[in-house]
């Protein structure tokens, strides 16, 4: 089986940051990416928010982000994960094209646009219905087109589209838009838009292609026909997760919990970018998200790699584990440490600061003497003192 330092899923914004991030680190670096790099920013038209960069495309900014990884010889491999399975501790990441053992993993799938959920919009979608007005907007040229939503991006790609379009609609459930002012205000002075407030469309309908949708207003239940070529969703997102199948714990809707260094409820598996539980996602924190990701993924292969070094490869070792907030038990480590000079297969480790190592031993409470044989136990004690440590080593 082919075994990696770290794998990276995804190649959004967070993945390539990374991926920068964990080579530079030194690590040995595996992109996996069922698509072109990037993720959602290649269906942007226009960033004017990625810091030091007034306006650029989505796609320039993706094209800038898979060079900047690849100056560092990240490797990227295209290929669909299809799950991701623990077996005694090792990560397995299992794709269409073979499985793949990993020290850590770093999921940075991101999240798909949410479909509205009406009659009619799974047969028209690719003959009317879009979720990517950059992708498909050329196609209704001086056409009616209507737009789901009400945050910023719906009302930005509302924007995008009066390029193409001859008039856009945005039917909005509530009175004001969740967008931002900014996006606001360029959507309300645009001749081209009109919005239809407090109304949800019911169905989209039509013979070949889409020709028009049928509201509700939620206020009256007045129900109207709007004739349209064209229905553009933009009402949410939802993560990129499906493959993780509750391997790690999720908050309501399947976004993935992380602490701040972005450790998922699963030792090796980190989340970044939009497809963890968090505040805003854009581009931004996504990549603050990857170099997190990175660096603390970077600190835990560091820390297992030299503690299995030092523990579990050795064919012969004592160790001696120690909580560092009982006072009587840092004194003892003191002495140990001290022992360990004259002594070399004497190990003295931190069980507290370790817990990791200290789970994987199957201990469950501290201090702790083991004589390890090529990682498994031989004998164990819980010592009283350093007579008893020498006792049990034999000096």
């Amino acid at each position: 089986m082919e075994k990696r330092e770290l794998v990276i899923i995804g190649a959004g914004p967070a993945g390539l940051t990374a991926a920068i991030y964990g080579k530079r680190s030194g690590l040995d670096v595996l992109v996996l990416e069922k698509s072109a790099p990037g993720g959602q920013i290649n269906v942007t038209d226009e960033i004017e928010n990625w810091t030091g960069t007034i306006h650029t495309s989505g796609p320039e900014l993706a094209e800038s982000f898979r060079k900047h990884a690849e100056h560092f010889r990240a490797e990227f491999r295209e290929s669909v994960v299809e799950g991701i399975e623990l077996s005694d501790g090792k990560k397995i990441v299992k794709t269409d094209s073979g499985e793949i053992e990993a020290e850590a993993v770093i999921v940075a799938t991101g999240a798909s646009f949410r479909k509205a959920g009406v009659k009619g919009e799974e047969e028209f979608t690719g003959r009317g219905v879009s979720y990517c007005a950059v992708c498909d907007g050329a196609f209704f040229e001086d056409e009616t087109v209507a737009v789901i939503g009400g945050g910023n991006t719906a009302v930005e790609e509302a924007v995008y589209l009066t390029r193409f379009a001859s008039k856009v609609y945005i039917i909005h459930r509530r009175d004001s838009f969740r967008a931002d002012r900014t996006a606001t205000e360029r959507a309300l002075t645009n001749e081209k838009i009109e919005v239809i407030w407090n109304s949800v469309v019911e169905e989209i309908a039509g013979d070949e292609m889409v020709e028009k949708i049928l509201l509700q207003n939620v206020k009256t239940g007045e129900k109207t026909e709007l004739p349209v070529a064209g229905v553009f969703v933009f009402i949410g997102m939802e993560p990129n997760a499906g493959f993780m199948k509750d391997l790690v714990e999720t908050a309501r809707g399947g976004w993935i919990k992380t602490n701040d260094r972005m450790e998922t409820s699963v030792e090796g598996v980190f989340a970044a970018g939009d497809v963890r539980d968090k505040f805003l996602r854009q581009v931004v924190t996504a990549a603050g998200d990857g170099a997190t990701a990175a660096m603390a993924a970077y600190g835990y292969i560091s820390e297992q790699l030299h503690l299995r070094r030092k523990v579990l490869d050795p064919e012969h070792v004592y160790v001696f584990l120690y909580s560092s907030i009982d006072k009587d038990q840092v004194r003892l480590a003191g002495e140990a440490e001290n022992l360990a000079e004259e002594k070399e297969d004497l190990v003295v480790l931190d069980g507290y600061k370790n817990a990791r190592m200290t789970e994987k031993l199957g201990l469950s409470e501290l201090p702790a003497l083991l004589e390890l044989e090529k990682g498994q136990i031989r004998r164990s004690e819980k010592p009283k003192d350093l007579a008893s440590i020498k006792d049990f080593i034999g000096v």
